[in-house]
């Protein structure tokens, strides 16, 4: 018996072990590509990143890395569908990493 569809789905396979492979270990990921405007859309009051980074709390402070996580957490809180900095940088990771993976 041979079944249609599992050669592509053999390829399929072998496209998510090589973006898994690739998301192994730590890497430096722009946050303009953790933050793509559909992610904003969907889980901020912000349509695109360049609203985004926009903000008065990203011109207050020289990098994102310096903005105090009080400060951070009171502002996406308030922003965002996340109780803080940490939840909504966790979920972009996520929808990152399924996407580059295929899903």
């Amino acid at each position: 018996m041979k079944i249609k569809g599992m050669k592509e789905l053999q390829n399929q396979l072998k496209n998510m072990e090589k973006a898994a492979k690739e998301l192994n270990g730590t890497h430096n990921i722009p946050f303009e590509e953790l933050f793509t405007d559909s992610f904003l859309r969907k889980h901020t009051t912000f349509t695109s990143f360049d609203d985004f980074e926009n903000q008065e709390i990203f011109n207050k402070y020289p990098t994102i890395e310096e903005i105090p996580d009080e400060e951070m957490d009171q502002f996406v809180s308030a922003k965002t569908n996340f109780s803080n900095w940490d939840d909504m940088l966790g979920e972009a990771s996520v929808e990152y990493a399924a996407k580059k993976l295929g899903f």
